[in-house]
């Protein structure tokens, strides 16, 4: 099992919509660092999900990699804000995975406590100017990310 750390403004997708819905398709990543991770996940592998662009911004919940190497569909269509016209069903650029729920944390761990704690070699997000919206994060920080909540 590995872990990772995923992404979202809550305004557009938060941990209270992924534990009201179950499960959703992370989809509309375009970043092709972030997609590379994303083809790599496996089942069974955890991933902090991170609210980003709020105030303040942290780890809020954990979820489980549940479905992997799924093509995104909204690559293809036109009305989507991540559609990608050179992206083909015979030759399709994005990949996704599904993640399901698994809890929320009862207080966000904030991005000042992940930089009190980590250094930017330890865990990517507190580098400054690191502005991937996928990651991944070694067993034994991940652990003592746990230990925080």
């Amino acid at each position: 099992m590995n872990y990772w750390l995923m992404k979202s403004e809550p305004e557009v997708y938060s941990i209270d919509n992924l534990k009201k819905e179950g499960q959703t398709l992370w989809d509309g990543v375009r970043n092709y660092q972030a997609r590379n991770f994303m083809r790599i996940m496996a089942i069974g592998d955890l991933v902090f999900f991170y609210h980003s662009n709020t105030k303040p911004p942290g780890i809020v919940g954990l979820m489980e990699v549940i479905e992997n190497n799924v093509i995104d569909p909204t690559q293809f269509d036109p009305q989507s804000d991540y559609f990608d016209p050179k992206s083909s069903s015979e030759n399709p650029r994005w990949q996704t995975v599904k993640v399901k729920f698994v809890r929320a944390f009862p207080q966000i761990i904030s991005l000042d406590k992940l930089k009190e704690t980590f250094s930017p070699e330890e865990l990517l997000v507190v580098k400054k100017g690191n502005r991937l919206s996928v990651m991944p994060i070694a067993t034994n920080i991940a652990e003592k990310i746990l230990l925080l909540v």
